[in-house]
């Protein structure tokens, strides 16, 4: 079949068409794919324990101090001290390490506090897989350490323990000192002074408001809404910037 002139040009034009509505079709596609973040494992095996795995990552999946991005926030990392459940030290420096998304709602609690008078203070943040298994090894129950079987969101960098304190530093009360593995220190506990239980609440509430959601069995625990996104990770301390 002869074709003329006009439909043979037709035919040219439809063929490099498709061709250009592949390949940028093709471009579209490897554009839009998710970062390279790990998703969650169904056993905790730690993801990369070398530091090099952090500059691998998108900067807002990257574990940074969270001194640096919000100086006010007060510390007192008990993990780095023998003050805490198992009456040894853990870590080998007192650092609040997070995700740096995470990190950056943590600041934006500390601001809106800052409106009235109140401040964070920090007790855990990040947790190395390893120290999660020492803590099971001590304490073998799921309601208050995480089981090693499916790993804790404080090894994904995206919970944190903390209280609230005064322009002064000094610590607001609360139902119960950090740490206490009694009925006490559920969220819904109403013993206690009226004064504790308000201070419990206005906790709740500034992380709640930032994307922050708290746990049944422990008043100080908040994980990041999505932690999810983030891997078991089993990075030293000293290793994060």
């Amino acid at each position: 079949m002869k074709l003329n002139r006009f439909t043979k040009y037709l035919i040219v034009f439809a063929i490099t068409l498709l061709s250009t509505t592949a390949l940028n079709y093709t471009i579209f596609v490897r554009a839009q794919e998710p970062p390279e973040v790990q998703s969650p494992q169904s056993e905790a095996t730690p993801v990369a324990p070398e530091s090099i795995f952090m500059s691998q990552l998108p900067s807002w999946a990257r574990l940074v101090d969270i001194r640096k991005v919000n100086p006010n926030i007060r510390l007192d990392i008990r993990y780095a001290t023998a003050n805490n459940f198992l009456k040894r030290k853990l870590y080998s420096q007192a650092k609040c390490a997070l995700r740096s998304s995470v990190a950056q709602k943590l600041s934006l609690v500390q601001t809106d506090l800052e409106k009235i008078g109140l401040g964070l203070k920090v007790y855990d943040c990040y947790r190395p897989f390893s120290v999660t298994k020492q803590m099971w090894e001590f304490l073998p129950d799921p309601n208050y350490v995480a089981n090693p079987a499916r790993g804790s969101r404080h090894n994904r960098g995206a919970a944190v323990d903390l209280t609230l304190v005064d322009r002064t530093g000094k610590e607001l009360e609360m139902p119960t000192p950090y740490d206490d593995f009694t009925e006490k220190a559920h969220g819904d506990y109403q013993g206690g002074s009226a004064q504790s239980r308000k201070n419990r609440q206005v906790l709740k509430d500034a992380m709640k408001k930032q994307g922050f959601i708290g746990i049944t069995t422990e008043w100080w625990h908040f994980d990041s809404e999505d932690w999810q996104k983030f891997a078991i990770l089993n990075v030293s301390l000293s290793e994060i910037p």
